[in-house]
């Protein structure tokens, strides 16, 4: 006699599992550390591995403080390095540890852990540290010019009284808003320029999207529609190159790696579409219209405040039901309206 087994959905499961999706997050991110060391020095390793290593113990102690289980998987690991990432390499890092707290405890574990955050951990603290301390998050070292050390700090600090020199290793795109020379297309697309350490290298960061669309973490729809619109504005404003906005900033992690985050970002095909065009013209307007030194991370956290929304028009619809989002007024038994 056939016994059937009544449980709750999905019913049908793949071999993908939070650490095997996780762990192919990590190898792809490996090009760009290779990169970010050649470029930057052993102080990006360094800040990698302090940002690392800091996510883990956070979200160890926090899990054992609420006594729950304390098996680590490597989502902390992930969330470490793309913050990392996000940094100029001459940060302190007592500083990038507090980025750690604040994705790891504040933006992650108090809203439930795994899967259950709002908004991307890595994005929000760097927002923070960003307005928290933006000397240091607005210094760019320049390339193969390695600091290390006590006179990475003294660099930060000359900096900010001496305009000369922290343009010389300004971003591409701040060098551009100066009137000044910009990199080369070569220098551009292996990133060979000032920025976030993990950020300026478009080939290692395009080697790990493809890598991630090959091995089926991510699609393709969200990234694309990003950095489409991105290099649409660009084309269509006059006096905007589109590879300087395509290959400068952060652009290309933020929209390979961050904008396609599963708990904070749209389910369905259209919604992810929506969500990275969304995410482009938010960066476009912040880009031409503000003084903030980039717009990629404020536009991926306020689009995802908005992924429950996209969500609920874009999510393919049951047959014979009714978008919830599109019923205004719901029917008591009487068929009056409440």
């Amino acid at each position: 006699m056939s016994k059937f087994i009544v449980e709750p959905s999905p019913h049908i499961r793949g071999n993908n599992t939070t650490d095997k999706i996780m762990t192919r997050v990590l190898i792809a991110l490996v090009p760009a550390l290779v990169m970010s060391v050649y470029i930057f020095g052993i102080r990006a390793l360094y800040l990698s591995i302090v940002c690392v290593g800091s996510c883990v113990i956070f979200e160890m102690l926090y899990r054992r403080l609420i006594k729950k289980e304390t098996e680590i998987d490597p989502s902390p690991a992930v969330t470490g390095l793309l913050l990392a990432f996000c940094l100029p390499v001459t940060l302190p890092y007592y500083m990038a540890v507090i980025g750690c707290f604040i994705a790891i405890v504040v933006v992650k574990q108090l809203f439930g852990g795994l899967g259950q955050n709002f908004a991307n951990p890595a994005i929000t603290a760097r927002i923070v540290l960003t307005l928290s301390f933006t000397a240091q998050m607005t210094y760019w070292a320049e390339p193969f010019h390695y600091r290390t050390g006590q006179e990475a700090l003294d660099t930060v600090s000359s900096a900010t009284s001496h305009g000369a020199d922290a343009l010389s290793g300004a971003t591409p795109l701040a060098l551009a808003e100066a009137g000044e020379q910009v990199p080369g297309l070569w220098d551009l697309f292996m990133g060979f320029h000032g920025g976030s350490f993990g950020e300026t290298s478009g080939l290692a960061l395009i080697i790990g999207f493809i890598f991630l669309v090959l091995t089926k973490v991510i699609r393709s729809v969200t990234p694309l529609a990003f950095v489409g619109t991105v290099a649409l504005g660009a084309l269509l404003a006059p006096g905007e190159s589109v590879i300087l906005h395509v290959f400068s900033g952060g652009l290309l992690i933020g929209a390979i790696f961050m904008a396609t985050d599963y708990a904070t970002t749209p389910v369905s095909i259209a919604g992810k579409f929506v969500f990275g065009v969304g995410c482009g013209l938010i960066t476009l307007v912040i880009r031409f219209f503000s003084d903030m030194p980039e717009g990629v991370s404020f536009a991926i956290l306020i689009m995802n405040i908005l992924t429950f929304y996209i969500d609920k028009i874009t999510f393919p619809k049951p047959f014979g039901m009714v978008r919830e989002s599109f019923v205004f007024f719901k029917k008591n038994k009487e068929g009056k309206k409440e």
